[in-house]
């Protein structure tokens, strides 16, 4: 018995570990929802206890019928207007949170679209709009308000370490704000089974300093410095890539898959699941479905050698 106990901490402690932990909040919002858990933890041990030394005092003492007037007193109090008072008070203290959290206000607009099975990211400028996929990026201590769709299937944004999560439905625009406290690079993932490559389906969202985060802004809002000569780009459009992929300032305007302007910018690959290398670049484009089963990208198995290495390296000089 003490092993089980010993390994279900364990399991329990590991959970907590890592860029994922929502319990160790590293926004705003994330801070309020992980306090409410410890209260209502705290809360649900004290009545556990209370309840279970009512039953052993109840089951030992002896029966009194002048001990009847008490006993009911005790029901009324114990098991009637003390629930209620302190659910009821639960209850306004977690809409108040709710209310914060789904506020449609912030410094900052973000909208992401959940897609099979990767992220549109729009960033919402005075200046336009600004097109990126698959990773976040926040000025830290800023409120950055979200507003979230699905394209085809109901999804789940959420960031852990930041704040709650909210579903993203067809049809529907939900909102969701959050304020980072810490800088960082913490992982996000769609909380809501929506098919096969549900589990492949993450982002990073990176805190970063309000300076940092307007430079990036605006070097993201740029066309990508290409040269149409470059015989990777050549081999990108014969393939016909830009039929699905937009690389800003080509003639590639595809609106189907994740913009690729600046695709060599971001850490990951395959929606947060892969490091940006040229080795993983190669394999994503010849061996896709192996690297992420069920999604729409066409692998190119016979895309070997030169034309293969010519295309990495323009890919991968898409900074």
């Amino acid at each position: 018995m003490k092993s089980l106990a010993s390994l279900a901490l364990v399991l329990f402690l590991a959970g907590c570990e890592g860029r994922h932990n929502w319990l160790a909040a590293a926004g705003e919002e994330a801070r309020s929802v992980e306090t409410l858990f410890w209260v209502l933890l705290a809360g649900a041990a004290v009545i556990w206890s209370l309840v279970i030394g009512a039953a052993t005092y109840a089951h030992r003492a002896e029966a009194k019928p002048e001990r009847e007037q008490e006993a009911r007193r005790f029901i009324l109090w114990g098991g009637v207007a003390l629930p209620v008072l302190v659910v009821g008070g639960l209850l306004v203290w977690g809409l108040l949170i709710l209310r914060d959290i789904t506020a449609d206000d912030g410094a900052l607009t973000v909208r992401v679209d959940g897609e099979r099975w990767w992220w549109r990211v729009i960033y919402d400028t005075p200046e336009g709009l600004v097109t990126t996929a698959n990773e976040i990026r926040l000025p830290l201590g800023e409120r950055a308000l979200f507003r979230l769709t699905a394209d085809d299937v109901i999804h789940s944004f959420w960031v852990p370490a930041l704040g709650g999560k909210m579903d993203m439905i067809p049809g529907r625009e939900t909102t969701l704000a959050l304020t980072p406290k810490r800088l960082g690079n913490w992982g996000g993932l769609c909380a809501e089974f929506c098919g096969g490559a549900h589990a492949l389906m993450r982002f990073d969202a990176i805190v970063m300093e309000p300076e940092d985060f307007e430079a990036w802004l605006a070097h993201e809002a740029q066309p990508a410095q290409v040269d149409e000569g470059d015989p990777g780009f050549a081999v990108f459009d014969e393939e016909g890539c830009g039929a699905c992929h937009t690389i800003r300032g080509t003639n590639a305007q595809g609106p189907v898959g994740p913009d690729l302007t600046h695709l060599a910018a971001r850490d990951k690959l395959g929606a947060g699941i892969y490091e940006m290398t040229p080795e993983t670049m190669a394999r994503w484009i010849t061996e896709t479905h192996e690297m992420k089963p069920d999604i729409d990208m066409p692998a190119y198995p016979d895309l070997q050698g030169a034309r293969l290495d010519a295309l990495v390296t323009f890919l991968m000089s898409l900074e």
